[in-house]
């Protein structure tokens, strides 16, 4: 069965065109049935790749022919699975477009072997949804509920790819390599 797969950055200029080609090619010589997409949450459509991120690419002999899009609604019901690069990212898909809470996760954290960090992640997410229906409807939150969220996020590992831009062709490279080490595990999961 063919899966569609977004990946999903901040402006789609850096981290998630890398992924998005990297992964093309891994898909490619692994032979699975993936078609691969990327955007931004904060995309203006039609930008070039940035000039290390294409240099990264050009130095693996990958496609660097991408323009930026941004997240649409008709993208995020064509992905069968949304990637994005940091859990920031994660949380403005999701209060842009709710309904794909079940399909979006971060790169790092879906590639995660589990463990009790996803426990709390999930439950973190949970706690975090419950308290935007509550503020949402003029519910007080109370400090048990608050040292909770806390207590959550102390437990839980940094799952997010950083940025790169701006920085040097080395800052780049490292962070394809970091992006490159997930889409295997991703890989072999599909």
């Amino acid at each position: 069965m063919k899966r569609n797969i977004l990946f999903v950055c901040t402006g789609n200029t850096c981290r998630s065109p890398m992924a998005e080609a990297i992964f093309r090619d891994l898909a490619v010589k692994k032979g699975l049935q993936v078609e691969v997409r990327s955007a931004g949450v904060s995309a203006l459509d039609g930008m070039p790749i940035s000039r290390n991120s294409a240099l990264v690419l050009q130095e693996r002999q990958l496609s660097d022919r991408f323009s930026s899009n941004s997240i649409s609604r008709e993208w995020i019901e064509w992905a069968d699975l949304i990637l994005t690069m940091t859990a920031s990212h994660k949380r403005t898909l999701i209060q842009m477009h709710p309904y794909a809470v079940d399909k979006t996760h971060t790169l790092n954290e879906y590639t995660q072997d589990g463990g009790a960090e996803l426990d709390n992640l999930t439950a973190l997410e949970s706690l975090y949804s419950e308290l935007q229906l509550k503020k949402s409807l003029g519910q007080p939150i109370s400090r048990e509920e608050k040292d909770r969220v806390r207590d959550l996020e102390r437990s839980i590992p940094d799952f997010d790819i950083v940025d790169p831009f701006g920085g040097s062709l080395d800052i780049y490279r490292r962070c394809a390599e970091e992006i490159e080490r997930a889409l295997k595990k991703l890989a072999e999961r599909l």
